[in-house]
């Protein structure tokens, strides 16, 4: 049952963004310290009046503020936002009971988001709108652009638009990854099924439009008027249609320099969860890499931009689902640091053979405080020292952040480290 006229006052933010009072209240776009009247449906509510302001709210950059998901804290002033956001670390080291000392917040921001997943659906009225999706809503914020957007995305959603009305007649939602890369903006649809041979045609006219890079279908190219290109280190990929990658430009950056300074002078090093490379192809300037992924395109991207690339040292890659068969504590012996970036789900099944392993250095990479920790846990609890914990953050106004663990073997001395990578 709603309760329409209830006063709170907000203590501390929530995990989400989310304010939080006595209760506990759970109030998006609410600060700490603020007393508000709230719309309260259980542990939820609606912000309807804020009575008290924080001396921390600050002026929303974007008119989308409060309809538009995608932004949960957007009216927070810059520093109480770093702290929070390295306080979710913080409170994941905690919570697993894992002692680590956590370093203040990068800012990798940037130029901003390089990639988006812009969702397209028809109204009841026939007109298709494309955006994000609402708060607490499925409903979609018809955009024309994003205020967190790179400069190559700045016709992303215009692209988007056509690309969904060309395939209305299909009548099925579509989420449409776009790109932008160094030779343009690459679209990668999903949800339209197979196209038939016309429908193709409209999106190959589409590509022409848009002097897009590329367009795939469900991770099938439809067109591809050049190849979509990102530098990593002296290397160039192409990337697979809809592959992985850092969403900041400056977050892939701040990241590798991380993993780099970490490994340090690591001649022989494993790169595993490795994607397209985003790793490894630097790390390759001054090491040997072994780089394990499950994505066979990937991979491939990976070892074309090592071949073409000059200067880097041996890079071998090895396609092995690492959540049912880990590389084990004897294959992990040859190595002198182990880099791993897993997915969300984290590495549970990899950190118990990394805790049996001898390696001298280990960097892990994560997206997920949650399960980072968990793994955190596994290794310290297998004779490894936290050295240093690094959240980073390329996801501005969100609740998501990076973060980097270096480890070391509690019985190897770490090498002496080199400057960061160029």
């Amino acid at each position: 049952m709603i309760d329409l006229a209830r006063r709170l006052r907000i203590e501390k933010l929530g995990s989400r963004g989310e304010g939080v009072a006595h209760g506990p209240i759970f109030t998006p776009y609410a600060l700490p310290g603020e007393t508000i009247i709230a719309e309260v449906d259980g542990e939820r509510g609606h912000l309807v009046e804020i009575l008290e302001a924080s001396p921390d709210r600050v002026a929303p950059f974007c008119p989308h503020y409060r309809t538009c998901g995608g932004c949960a804290v957007q009216a927070l002033a810059p520093a109480p936002y770093a702290e929070w956001k390295r306080g979710l670390v913080v409170a994941a080291l905690n919570n697993a009971g894992v002692k680590a000392e956590v370093v203040p917040l990068v800012d990798a921001h940037g130029a901003g988001r390089r990639r988006a997943t812009l969702h397209a659906r028809v109204d009841a009225r026939g007109r298709v709108t494309v955006g994000f999706m609402q708060a607490r809503a499925h409903a979609i914020v018809d955009l024309e652009s994003c205020p967190l957007f790179a400069p190559g995305l700045a016709r992303a959603c215009d692209a988007a638009r056509a690309a969904a009305e060309a395939l209305r007649g299909l009548g099925k939602p579509l989420d449409i990854v776009a790109t932008a890369t160094q030779t343009g903006l690459d679209l990668d649809l999903r949800g339209a099924g197979p196209l038939e041979f016309p429908l193709q045609q409209k999106l190959v006219r589409l590509a022409q439009d848009f002097d897009l890079a590329r367009i795939a279908n469900h991770g099938v190219i439809v067109i591809e008027r050049r190849a979509p290109i990102l530098r990593m280190g002296a290397a160039e990929v192409s990337p697979p249609p809809g592959a992985f990658l850092q969403a900041t430009d400056a977050g892939e950056n701040a990241l590798a320099d991380l993993v780099a300074a970490g490994v340090g002078a690591a001649k022989r090093i494993a790169d595993l969860f490795c994607g397209v490379g985003t790793f490894a192809l630097r790390l390759a300037q001054r090491a040997e890499i072994h780089a394990v992924e499950s994505d066979e395109a990937a991979l491939v991207a990976l070892s074309k931009g090592a071949r073409f690339a000059s200067g880097l040292r041996t890079v071998a890659t090895e396609r092995r689902d690492l959540f049912r068969r880990p590389l084990t504590a004897v294959e992990l012996a040859r190595f002198d640091a182990v880099v791993f970036d897993p997915p969300r789900a984290g590495a549970e099944a990899q950190a118990r053979e990394l805790a049996q392993a001898k390696v001298p250095t280990l960097v892990a990479v994560s997206c997920n405080p949650q399960t980072l920790t968990r793994d955190l846990g596994i290794l310290t609890r297998g004779g490894y020292v936290i050295e240093s914990v690094t959240p980073v953050d390329q996801f501005r106004c969100a609740a998501h952040v990076e973060t980097v663990a270096v480890l070391r073997r509690a019985d190897k001395p770490a090498k002496r480290r080199r400057p960061l990578l160029g």
